[in-house]
């Protein structure tokens, strides 16, 4: 499942509200980005 995130208010906003039209729910802001996860990867150095 997708997240956004408003840059406006700093909500975090479901997939799913946004279908019909790009705004945020909450303050009706168009700029929505998606947040990436903090995921740290281990690599074997060479």
């Amino acid at each position: 499942m997708s997240e956004y995130k408003c840059l406006n208010c700093g909500r975090v906003i479901e997939k799913e509200d946004i279908l019909r039209r790009v705004r945020c729910v909450y303050c009706g802001s168009k700029i929505l980005f998606k947040e990436k996860p903090t995921i740290v990867k281990k690599l074997k150095a060479r």
